[in-house]
């Protein structure tokens, strides 16, 4: 099994460990937990953030903008991931809406990152070097 497969398996797993744990956890009430509290604000700007930073410092190493979507998505979703995660073992409330705000706010991230990339490599013109050196991989 190749690195990407085991690594796919390994982040399916956790997905659906962190799923069956927030099902059957005590998370909070949904009235104690509203869609546009202050908190929701902190995770979508906090996601879209580290989204844009991850797909930056990906656009460093590769050229390929499907790699560095790759990259921004797991390296922001994940960290999503891990603050509920945190939150299950009794550091916070897990929420299923603290999560959704992570999914949109790295979602945004991503978009505006591959929009300023392309934008981008249009003003740079066809021809134009790109200015990331080829890695061989």
């Amino acid at each position: 099994m190749g690195k990407l497969r085991r690594a796919r398996a390994l982040a399916l797993a956790i997905v659906v460990a962190l799923a069956l744990a927030l099902s059957t956890s005590r998370a909070r009430a949904q009235e104690d937990d509203p869609w546009f509290g202050r908190d929701k604000a902190l995770h979508f700007t906090v996601s879209a953030s580290l989204a844009v930073v991850a797909y930056a410092g990906a656009s460093l190493k590769t050229d390929d903008r499907p790699t560095r979507v790759a990259a921004a998505i797991t390296f922001a979703l994940g960290a999503g991931l891990l603050k509920e995660a945190w939150d299950l073992t009794g550091h916070g409330d897990a929420s299923w809406r603290d999560l959704t705000w992570d999914v949109v706010g790295t979602t945004t991230g991503v978009l505006v990152a591959y929009a300023i990339d392309w934008a981008m490599s249009r003003l740079r013109g066809p021809g134009a070097a790109s200015p990331v050196p080829p890695t061989g991989h």
